[in-house]
């Protein structure tokens, strides 16, 4: 299983992966239908934004552990880096609270371009902040 700082952006939904839910933000609707809102997950090597749908947004909270199967981590609607569930993958519960995590790096804060070497691989190119500017780390 994949580590979270071993993901890179990717048309494919192969990610399979274990997190911790450390924060959610709140619900909105996209395109007036879809509820959708926006987490901070981390697992024991780095931290991620995580794009929650509809139900989802309800069934799960801060302190979940959460198994991620076929995600893909690309950018969503906003123009933001997520990763997330989408049309084929899925997300379970299987713990809660116990799990050691780290918060930086963040992934979605990472500039990501196109491998010169590798057509539709991304590379990082540099860090565009080393924790969440959506959920600020506590001072």
């Amino acid at each position: 299983m994949p580590s979270l700082k071993e993901i890179v952006p990717a048309a494919r939904n192969d990610i399979n992966t274990k997190f911790i839910v450390l924060e959610k933000g709140g619900i909105t609707t996209e395109r007036g239908q879809n509820k959708v809102c926006l987490g901070l997950v981390a697992d024991e090597t780095a931290s991620v934004h995580f794009q929650f749908w509809n139900e989802e947004c309800d069934a799960f909270q801060p302190g979940d552990i959460v198994r991620l199967s076929n995600g893909i981590f690309s950018y969503n609607a906003n123009k933001s880096l997520v990763l997330r569930a989408g049309k084929r993958g899925t997300i379970e519960k299987v713990g809660e609270f116990t799990m050691v995590f780290a918060e930086s790096p963040n992934m979605s804060e990472i500039l990501w371009v196109q491998d010169p070497n590798k057509s539709g691989n991304y590379i990082q190119e540099s860090i565009i902040s080393p924790h969440s500017r959506v959920f600020p780390p506590m001072v």
